[in-house]
């Protein structure tokens, strides 16, 4: 979303932190793109979930950690299955973001297998 990324960047300029680069778009068309390649990936995707073409090009570009946002259980542990070829799991935080309902946000940190 197109504000998120300009919230991001004044974030960024507000607490003087000039090393990140933030990427609004399909993934299919700018990963491949990105120079240098990311230390960290912070991704929201829709219920849908993420590419399978997606997944491995992260896969492939092996970076440090990645935070994975979900909305949708059971395309996340979809997506994972595919990250733990280069990924673990370090943490896994469950937020309430909709009280009543049945929707849960959840958000993954992952790390790098450097093995």
């Amino acid at each position: 979303v197109e504000s998120a990324v300009a919230d991001a960047w004044q974030n960024a300029r507000e607490h003087g932190v000039h090393n990140v680069r933030f990427v609004q778009g399909d993934l299919l068309k700018t990963m491949s793109a990105v120079e240098p390649r990311p230390d960290v990936i912070v991704t929201d995707p829709p219920r849908s979930g993420m590419h399978e073409k997606v997944l491995r090009l992260i896969n492939d570009m092996r970076p440090k950690r990645m935070v994975y946002v979900s909305c949708n259980p059971t395309t996340l542990a979809r997506d994972l299955k595919i990250l733990s070829e280069r990924f673990e799991v370090e943490e896994v935080q469950p937020v309430d973001m909709f009280p009543q309902t049945y929707h849960i946000e959840t958000v993954v940190k992952l790390k790098r297998r450097d093995s």
